[in-house]
């Protein structure tokens, strides 16, 4: 009852009232009017109450030192104004606390959503072969040993061996890899993956919360509850205001035996404008952000940008488009210019439904290649394709699948093989009758802004480091052209958790930029998460700090400038109201204050604050 009254008290609407009430107050004390009730009470009562609760519930259930909170100096300056009946002096210092407190908690909402999108992708069931025949049961069902088996486009659903089978497994939801990884027997599948291809039997080896999934779902969780609460400004100052300004108070009352003088001070002192200091410059700044298509989900995750001196990128999806491209076209025949290669090898890969078949047949269209519809078509998953065009037979896959068909692969063809996996390529071979004629290379494509950005970091003293699920010559590859030097490769989403864990350790701010579902552990273990917001998946989105709605990572320092800005402008604010604090103190001594007109220079103080606050919104920091 207590809690609803409160709440209901500190709203948006009850705090406006309050505020009429104070102007009303006000312009009746200008205009020498009198009334049988001072408006000011209704102040009092709206923000007092909600104020009184909450230093009353810190005194009881913080604690240590942080029992003394900004909450509990204003309720006493309060006190001390209706002692003496300056009505207008204690409604407005309750006022400004609860403006205050409006504007952090609109500034520090997050949405907690991701949690729930994460664990929905747990499979439900799985298919069980037991004595020959196959049953679904429900994956709470499935034990170690189980053998279960896989179906195209079925997820997996539980870690385990491949015992019988090939195909492609998209397992971008683990390691963030824009290709489907080939699986054959011996090879460990995980928990969520997708089975792209050929269906297979798995032998179950870790299942339930053993997972590598529900692993996964219980680091976001972890890394969900270590995400403590931002600690106001003001009650960091609190523990030493409330003493000092009560032994101001104090001696100045046994100095002057004036009691008015006392509360004059107590009602000065008051932290209203620390109170205002830290959300209307975080206001300010997430509205700018928001203009330049960055969303910025609360306050703490601004200042602590504003601290950050190492940020982690992933790279599929963020310094990379994700999306493969044909990179290059090599002939090996003299009877197969690279056009006409390109399209065979199209031709050929027209009915495939595995992506980098898909890459080509587009970029054959793309380039107005000639298509030849195959007579003949066969896939054998994870390893390549036969297609049979105007009576040649055609075989496009891996220099593997091309030697169990009995075709050659010179030294020469293996060294551009070599080349092209150095550089971080997907290589298909061409092979017509026997014969090896061309290889097609596709790649990701680095963002062009990648390298600008970095460097633009590197010039503010931010260091960056790559933390990728990719092998390790295609991130060495990608790193080179974005001017990363720091490389962490091969990563499944605990062992990014684990770098960004030693990183801080070390004493550093880390900031994580990323996309895929697999980031999401390590955007909630870093001090700073920042998703893709456009191609990212709805669990990083989630789980970040802030999000770039153009996926434009060019705006990466622009966010940092931003950050370092707005934790310059608080610490100003907070110089300047500590200042005018000191002279109206000085002031209220000498008797040149009263309780309300001290009021009215606090009152004073804390729209200077906002007014420096509101000089960020239009700061050009690009």
């Amino acid at each position: 009852m207590i809690k609803r009254l409160n709440d209901f008290l500190a709203g948006i609407p009850m705090t406006v009232v309050g505020g009429i009430s104070l102007v009303v107050s006000l312009w009746l004390s200008f205009t020498d009017r009198v009334v049988s009730v001072n408006p000011a009470w209704i102040a009092v009562i709206i923000c007092g109450i909600p104020m009184v609760y909450l230093a009353v519930w810190r005194i009881i259930y913080n604690p240590g030192i942080s029992k003394i909170s900004s909450a509990l100096l204003i309720s006493i300056a309060m006190f001390a104004a209706l002692m003496i009946g300056d009505l207008f002096a204690a409604g407005e210092v309750a006022f400004i606390m609860a403006v205050g407190a409006i504007l952090e908690e609109k500034t520090t909402e997050r949405a907690k959503k991701g949690l729930k999108k994460l664990i929905s992708l747990a499979p439900q069931q799985g298919r069980r072969i037991r004595d020959g025949k196959e049953e679904m049961i429900p994956a709470e069902e499935i034990c170690p040993g189980d053998v279960l088996r896989i179906l195209p486009g079925e997820t997996v659903p539980v870690d385990g061996v491949i015992l019988k089978g090939e195909t492609s497994v998209d397992q971008s939801i683990m390691t963030g890899e824009s290709l489907p990884v080939d699986k054959e027997v011996g090879d460990e599948v995980f928990c969520g993956t997708l089975n792209r291809f050929g269906a297979v039997d798995v032998r179950a080896s870790r299942v339930g919360e053993d997972s590598s999934l529900k692993k996964l779902i219980r680091m976001v969780e972890e890394a969900e509850q270590k995400q403590a609460p931002m600690q106001r400004i003001a009650d960091k100052w609190a523990s030493y205001l409330v003493p000092v300004a009560l032994l101001i108070a104090i001696f100045a009352y046994i100095g002057t035996g004036n009691i008015v003088t006392a509360v004059t001070i107590l009602v000065v002192f008051c932290p209203c404008a620390l109170v205002l200091a830290t959300p209307t410059a975080i206001m300010a700044a997430i509205g700018q952000a928001t203009k330049h298509g960055v969303i910025i989900k609360s306050g703490e995750a601004l200042e602590k940008m504003g601290k950050v001196d190492t940020i982690a990128f992933d790279k599929t999806g963020t310094l990379t488009y994700g999306e493969l491209q044909v990179s290059d076209v090599v002939s090996f025949s003299k009877d197969y210019e690279d056009e006409k290669l390109l399209s065979l090898t199209a031709s050929a890969e027209s009915k495939s439904e595995h992506p980098l078949g898909k890459a080509i047949t587009a970029y054959g269209r793309e380039k107005e290649a000639e298509f030849t519809e195959p007579e003949q078509f066969q896939m054998e998953a994870g390893k390549g394709i036969y297609a049979q065009i105007s009576g040649s037979r055609i075989l496009c896959g891996s220099e593997k699948y091309l030697m169990e068909k009995g075709i050659e692969i010179s030294e020469k063809r293996k060294a551009q093989l070599d080349l092209f996996r150095e550089q971080g390529k997907a290589s298909i071979l061409t092979a017509c009758d026997g014969k090896c004629i061309g290889i097609t290379a596709l790649s990701d494509v680095i963002r062009p802004e990648a390298k600008e950005m970095t460097a633009a970091l590197h010039n503010m003293g931010t260091k960056t480091v790559l933390l990728t699920g990719d092998n390790r010559k295609t991130a060495d590859y990608f790193a080179v052209q974005a001017g990363i030097t720091n490389i962490q490769a091969e990563l499944l989403p605990g062992e990014k958790v684990e770098n960004i864990d030693k990183l801080q350790k070390q004493g550093h701010n880390v900031c994580m930029i990323g996309d895929g579902v697999n980031d999401a552990p390590a955007l909630k273990t870093a001090s700073v998460g920042v998703a893709m917001g456009t191609m990212g998946s709805d669990i990083a989105v989630e789980a970040a700090d802030i999000a770039l709605m153009g996926d434009d990572i060019s705006k990466i320092p622009y966010l940092k400038r931003l950050a370092n800005g707005t934790v310059r402008t608080i610490k100003l604010s907070i110089t300047l109201s500590l200042c005018i604090n000191a002279v109206a103190i000085t002031l209220s001594l000498f008797s040149v204050l009263t309780p309300t007109t001290g009021a009215l220079v606090h009152n004073a103080g804390s729209c200077l604050v906002v007014l420096i606050a509101a000089l960020l919104y239009d700061r050009n920091f690009e």
